[in-house]
């Protein structure tokens, strides 16, 4: 097997890794657990993310129509009171929905389930967050998802053509550059746009983490490609922007992401 193959794999494997734990280490993924009712092991996974004009469905599955839940839930920041709405049992699953929220709303709610025996808290200690957003047409998210993976591609392959001695880096930087440009410069605010009525979050607007992380790519690796033009065996500029491009990378999708303020903004 060639070096040129075998780099390849190597960073194939590493952006697949990063983007599996980005994914599931996020504040939008699915909340999963498991709880003892009635004897039985009972698997759940609660949403942390809806999309508007969708059914907000909060679903338990349960062994027995006997048991019963009650979900109670308000709106994150905001003065509410905690409400409360009895669970449905429909076919072995305990089912209700959580109200609908504007745009970058969310909201904290939690699960009360009783088997007639004993009453658990759902989670035990803590409360869910789940953030509404409007849907993003599939033309510009499938681009930016695919672009956005083709930008961590390209920079951890140039960081390993770093690692050579002598090695030319300068069309693998530009690459690094232009997927992230197209990636996260342009279908990155066309999609805060269509899911939060903004095109852009980060700094100076915001602190949005992933508007953010993404300013940092670009601005690291236009950094490396100045010393690559006036030196294009620049190996310690390029593995520098590879190593921070990945560990910012593996910083959780939607961290300090976009959300509504029903204080600031007086909705009732």
């Amino acid at each position: 097997m060639s070096r040129n193959v075998l780099f390849w794999i190597l960073a194939i494997v590493i952006t697949l890794a990063s983007a599996a734990y980005q994914r599931l280490t996020g504040p939008t993924h699915p909340f999963r657990g498991k709880v003892v009712v009635s004897g039985h092991t009972v698997s759940y996974k609660l949403p942390r993310a809806h999309i508007i004009g969708t059914p907000a469905n909060i679903e338990i599955p349960v062994p027995s129509s006997l048991i019963a839940a009650a979900l109670h839930y308000r709106r994150h920041n905001s003065d509410d009171v905690w409400s409360s709405a009895a669970m449905e049992y429909q076919a072995g699953v305990l089912v209700t929905t959580l109200p609908e929220q504007p745009s970058g709303g969310k909201i904290q709610y939690y699960i009360e389930i009783n088997d007639m025996q004993t009453t658990q808290r759902i989670p035990s200690a803590a409360v869910i967050l789940s953030r509404f957003r409007d849907a993003v047409p599939t033309a510009v998210l499938l681009p930016h998802v695919l672009f956005m993976f083709m930008a961590m591609l390209m920079s951890t392959r140039t960081g390993l053509q770093a690692l050579l001695k002598n090695a030319s880096l300068t069309r693998y930087t530009y690459w690094t550059i232009a997927t992230i440009f197209v990636g996260g410069m342009i279908f990155g605010p066309l999609v805060q746009k269509y899911a939060f009525g903004v095109f852009w979050t980060g700094v100076p607007f915001g602190m949005d983490l992933t508007d953010n992380k993404t300013l940092i790519f670009l601005l690291v690796w236009l950094a490396a490609a100045v010393k690559v033009h006036q030196n294009r065996h620049a190996r310690g500029w390029v593995l520098a922007a590879a190593l921070i491009t990945l560990f910012a990378f593996l910083i959780p999708h939607s961290t300090f992401g976009t959300e509504l303020d029903y204080l600031k903004t007086g909705q009732p």
